[in-house]
C-alpha cells in the first residue's frame, strides 16, 4: 500500500510516499533524516491487517513538508534525498 503525505497547494505538489509493501520498519530513514520527519509505529493505522512496524511522517511534520524538507531537496545536480538514499528497502519516494 503506499502512504502519502504531505499536501498539494499554488506552488505544486510536497508528498512523501511511503510504500508499506517494500518498508520493513528498520528505521533507517529515521537516522538519516536530519530534521526528524519520520518515525517508526508498531502499527499501522493506515493498515491495520499490518503487524510488523513500519515508517511514517510524524504527524505535527505532515503539513509542513515543502519547510521540513527544504533544505535537503536537492537541484537537479545533487544526489537523492538523505531518506530515500537511507532507505534500504527503496520504499520512500518524494513528489518533488
Amino acid at each position: 500500500m503506499l502512504a502519502n503525505y504531505g499536501y498539494k497547494d499554488a506552488s505544486g505538489d510536497f508528498f512523501i510516499t511511503i510504500d508499506t509493501d517494500k518498508c520493513d520498519g528498520c528505521g533507517d530513514c529515521v537516522s538519516a533524516c536530519p530534521v526528524d520527519v519520520f518515525e517508526v509505529v508498531d502499527e499501522d493505522p493506515n493498515d491495520p491487517l499490518r503487524d510488523e512496524p513500519v515508517a511514517m511522517v510524524a504527524a505535527d511534520k505532515r503539513k509542513k513538508l515543502k519547510y521540513e524538507c527544504g533544505p535537503c531537496k536537492p537541484p537537479s545536480d545533487r544526489p537523492p534525498l538523505p531518506c530515500v538514499e537511507g532507505c534500504k528497502a527503496g520504499a520512500i519516494s518524494h513528489s518533488w
